[in-house]
């Protein structure tokens, strides 16, 4: 499987993503807001672009669309809960579906709500796995809930689908938020060596040069992944002073969300 990440180089931190078959160039391309940085990449590459997946609805992810179909002629897929809201798809997204890329590419659907109702992440079948989450995940943090969302969906998202994820799996997010996560993780945890080392490295980076992430990562440096990190807790009580005694992983997971939104 061949992974090129695109970076817009807009205001809003966009990715999109092409998908390749080694064995036939056939290729998807995600969330595709800016048509031709996408089309010439593909291009570059030798790509032909057959499908284009929006992993939901918000018009920085799908507003691409007509004319990277209009270029390609790809068939468009979505969620299927998002059929009414994205124009033109042609086929509707169901959890476990399987997408078939080429002759050697399997991504598994995965019905991921929280950020909004009607979300998709994929997940690659085979012996290295990779999570293309939209804005459900990002490096060291998770997708607002502030349009059309809903929190405790997201954390039912995490904790019964993502949360399982083997640590060896890769995150491609829809945005490169990774330093202000950061910085959030560093404002609950200020010993986090891993946080800090992040965060370091990417400073220093001359230009834009996304950080590849797995699981193992997140599980060190993403604060809505820690949630029984006692110093984060102890962190937490600080701005909500009504905390549980004993606060359930939700009730931490919340509280985390709430925060971030007005951070």
């Amino acid at each position: 499987m061949i992974v090129k990440q695109i970076y817009a180089d807009n205001r809003l931190r966009n990715f999109h993503y092409l998908i390749a078959c080694e064995q036939t160039n056939e290729a998807m391309v995600i969330d595709p807001l800016d048509a031709e940085r996408c089309m010439d990449a593909a291009n570059k590459n030798g790509f032909k672009i057959t499908q284009i997946l929006n992993t939901h609805e918000h018009w920085d992810h799908i507003d691409g669309n007509s004319d990277m179909r209009e270029k390609t002629g790809a068939s468009i897929l979505a969620h299927h809960g998002a059929i009414d809201t994205i124009p033109n798809v042609d086929k509707g997204l169901k959890a476990d579906d399987l997408i078939s890329i080429g002759t050697s590419i399997s991504l598994k659907v995965l019905d991921t709500p929280g950020h909004t109702d009607s979300h998709v992440c994929l997940l690659s079948q085979g012996p290295d796995p990779a999570l293309f989450c939209g804005d459900t995940l990002f490096n060291a943090g998770v997708g607002h809930c502030k349009s059309g969302g809903n929190p405790d969906t997201l954390y039912n998202t995490f904790s019964k689908q993502l949360n399982l994820l083997s640590d060896e799996t890769r995150i491609f997010p829809g945005h490169d938020y990774m330093i202000n996560n950061l910085k959030f993780t560093l404002d609950r945890e200020p010993d986090n060596k891993y946080a800090l080392g992040f965060l370091k490295k990417l400073r220093n980076q001359s230009s834009h040069d996304a950080y590849i992430s797995n699981m193992a990562d997140e599980r060190k440096i993403n604060s809505f992944l820690r949630l029984e990190n006692s110093a984060m807790i102890n962190q937490l009580r600080k701005k909500f002073p009504e905390m549980s005694e004993f606060p359930s992983k939700k009730e931490i997971f919340l509280a985390l969300r709430n925060l971030r939104d007005n951070w």
